[in-house]
């Protein structure tokens, strides 16, 4: 079920989303919400240090306690000696909790003014004071305090004070937290309904969006299948009128369909000439054999070797472009390309080889010794009288020339002459002009040693092939 629910990239891509966003949304809303009660919980301590201050300073010139400002319904006071007394407090408080003393009404005779006979001078346990002086050090704790029958949370500020003829005393005073706690639940309320609001957005967007970017590439799936279907490869998929990266891919892939087209077209095209090829050396030497049958007196006993030669070596060359077309790559064998070409004209009558220099290449020597075997024959064949062979250095390249003294290629036939089956119109005859294979087998190997196989003008008036591969 799961991975039904999630089995899509819009499905991924909005749970993704949605996800990232409540992340984000709930360590901003965790950081306000901290921010915030701080910065209230601080005006609070500042309100709370403030009226305590204020009652202490009023102590420490000389107030009683009957003129103290303590009537604050805001603001409960608490006035506690060293012993822990209370000695004066607000007049509605009622119940307080959080300070140095829960008591709210003052006990026994300090309740009223004090005469000064109390030479009690002992610090308080925060601090030293001097008589007569307030403290530096404000000490905070919560709690909470009911006043005139409302109960509330207060932050209550303790400031140490000295009293001439009192000894040392603690003011409390609180600020009430209601306003932090009103603000605090204010924004959690409205995260809490717009967070879920929000995140609903966002998932519809990110939905409709995708939903919207990815149309294409359901499109584009569509038409694929079709050709699988139909096996109709000169169908295109549509190209989306945008530039994004979908485009891009429905662009690569009518290349892609192009590409394929065209290999299975040669494929075709392939079968369909070798089946052609096959067929005359076959049906010639099937009639020989059969005539011999009939007549063994008629058997051309030549002519049968030479039509069975003749269908092994178009055998031959079918299997090995059958192996390069499979992506069968050369060895990494070091071969002397000078060497070779001698070997390969060494027994040929009219070839002739100029001086030759040791060049390293690297590759397959059966597949580098076709393609010297294949130029060499292809130009005993439209030699008039000699061919030439040469082997030179060009830089950080290995070139072997092989000229004759034919008429050459006609400009517009060079690069024709190295597809496959193609034979030019002097050398149509199949007994002397072979199977057009030579040189389309000499074009791919030198393509796979990493090297090109061109041709041009012979200085004799032939043509001249140049075979170039990287020195090893």
């Amino acid at each position: 079920m799961r991975g039904r629910l999630f089995g899509s990239v819009r499905s991924r891509a909005t749970l993704g989303a949605t996800l990232v966003v409540a992340v984000a949304l709930l360590a901003a809303g965790t950081a306000v919400l901290l921010s915030l009660r701080s910065n209230l919980h601080g005006q609070a301590g500042t309100q709370a240090e403030r009226s305590a201050r204020e009652v202490a300073t009023d102590l420490a010139t000389g107030k009683t306690y009957e003129h103290l400002s303590l009537d604050d319904d805001a603001r409960p006071v608490q006035v506690v000696d060293e012993d822990g007394t209370l000695v004066a407090a607000s007049e509605k408080l009622e119940r307080i909790s959080g300070t140095g003393t829960a008591a709210v009404r003052p006990q026994g005779p300090s309740a009223g003014p004090v005469d000064g006979d109390d030479d009690d001078d002992d610090d308080s346990d925060d601090e030293s004071v001097e008589p007569g002086e307030v403290g530096d050090h404000t000490t905070f704790t919560d709690g909470s305090a009911t006043i005139d029958g409302e109960t509330a949370d207060y932050l209550f500020a303790a400031v140490p004070v000295d009293v001439q003829g009192q000894g040392s005393l603690t003011v409390y005073a609180g600020a009430p937290l209601s306003a932090e706690q009103g603000a605090v639940n204010t924004a959690l309320t409205v995260m809490l309904i717009g967070f879920p609001v929000l995140l609903g957005v966002v998932a519809g967007v990110t939905w409709l969006v995708t939903r919207r970017a990815l149309h294409p590439v359901e499109g584009i799936r569509g038409e694929m299948a079709a050709i699988t279907a139909s096996e109709d490869l000169a169908r295109r998929v549509p190209v989306p009128d945008t530039h994004d990266e979908v485009a891009r891919l429905a662009r690569t892939t009518n290349e892609t369909l192009a590409a394929l087209e065209t290999s299975v077209e040669r494929q075709r095209r392939f079968v369909a000439d070798a089946s052609h090829e096959l067929r005359s050396p076959i049906a010639s030497l099937r009639t020989q054999l059969e005539v011999a049958a009939a007549h063994p007196e008629l058997l051309d006993l030549d002519g049968a070797v030479a039509d069975t030669v003749r269908l092994q070596h178009l055998a031959a060359d079918l299997l090995l472009l059958a192996r390069l077309d499979a992506g069968e790559g050369p060895t990494d064998t070091r071969v002397d390309l000078a060497a070779l070409a001698g070997e390969e004209a060494a027994g040929r009558a009219g070839v002739w080889v100029e001086a030759l220099h040791a060049l390293d290449v690297t590759g397959s020597r059966g597949q580098l010794g076709r393609v010297l075997a294949n130029l060499l024959d292809n130009a005993q064949r439209h030699a008039r009288s000699a061919v030439t062979v040469a082997v030179r250095r060009d830089g950080d390249r290995a070139v072997v020339e092989v000229a004759d003294d034919g008429d050459g290629v006609p400009e517009a036939e060079r690069g024709r002459i190295f597809e496959r089956f193609v034979r030019l119109d002097a050398a149509r005859s199949r007994d002397d002009g072979g199977a057009g294979l030579g040189l389309a087998i000499a074009r791919d190997v030198a393509v796979r040693h990493g090297g090109t196989l061109t041709v041009r003008d012979a200085p004799t008036g032939g043509a001249l092939f140049e075979l170039r591969l990287p020195l090893a």
